[in-house]
Formats: structure tokens, C-alpha cells, sequence
């Protein structure tokens, strides 16, 4: 139980470290019409998907925070298609960008997981 408790803490501080990230990220690029639609949607999945968790963590049933982590889990595959919007679009950060969609995956595969778990 507390090595559990402990797991969703790290992954509590990882997710809300990425929503920073995210924001650092987005503030960096540069302020073009197609960059602002790109970055209002990036900042929205992005950190969304902390927040979703969070929300799990509370969760008062099994069905709530499987639904909870769903979300979180459709909002990194979101995430992970601005970021492959805004590489299009600034080929010039490609690099900060696939650092940030490689550690996406690892939430949706994270995610997944969890969700897998519950649902045998």
C-alpha cells in the first residue's frame, strides 16, 4: 500500500513537472497565427492530463478512477499530436519537441497500463 502511495506520487511529480514544461515550452515559441491556435491547444491536452490525474487520485470508486485516467490517457495521445502540429510548423525545435512526445508516450503506456489492470 505505501509502495503504491509512493509510485503515484512520483508519477503526480512527473506529470505536473511535464504541464510546466509544457508552458515553458509553448511560451518560447514564436507568436505566429498558426503558433497561437497550436499552443492554445497544446497547453489545454497538455496540462489536462495532470490535472485528470489528480482528479483519479480522488476518485471515491474503481469506475471513477478508471474514467479519470482515460481521460488522462486521451489527453497524452492529444498532446502528442500538437506537439507533431508544432514540430510541422517550427522545424527549429524538433528536438524539445521529441523530448516532450517521447515522455507523453511513456504516459499513455503508463496509463494503459493501469487501466489494463483494472479492467482484468
Amino acid at each position: 500500500m505505501q509502495e503504491n502511495r509512493q509510485r503515484n506520487k512520483e508519477l503526480e511529480k512527473r506529470l505536473v513537472e511535464f504541464a510546466k514544461e509544457i508552458i515553458d515550452f509553448a511560451a518560447k515559441l514564436p507568436k505566429t497565427s498558426v503558433n497561437t491556435i497550436l499552443i492554445k491547444q497544446l497547453i489545454r491536452s497538455g496540462t489536462s492530463i495532470a490535472a485528470n490525474y489528480l482528479e483519479a487520485c480522488e476518485a471515491l470508486t474503481a469506475r471513477e478512477f478508471v474514467h479519470k485516467i482515460s481521460i488522462s490517457k486521451k489527453e497524452s495521445r492529444e498532446t502528442i499530436f500538437w506537439l507533431d502540429l508544432i514540430s510541422h510548423a517550427n522545424q527549429e525545435s524538433a528536438g524539445e519537441i521529441d523530448s516532450l512526445s517521447k515522455e507523453c508516450d511513456e504516459f499513455l503506456k503508463i496509463f494503459s497500463s493501469i487501466i489494463g489492470k483494472f479492467r482484468n
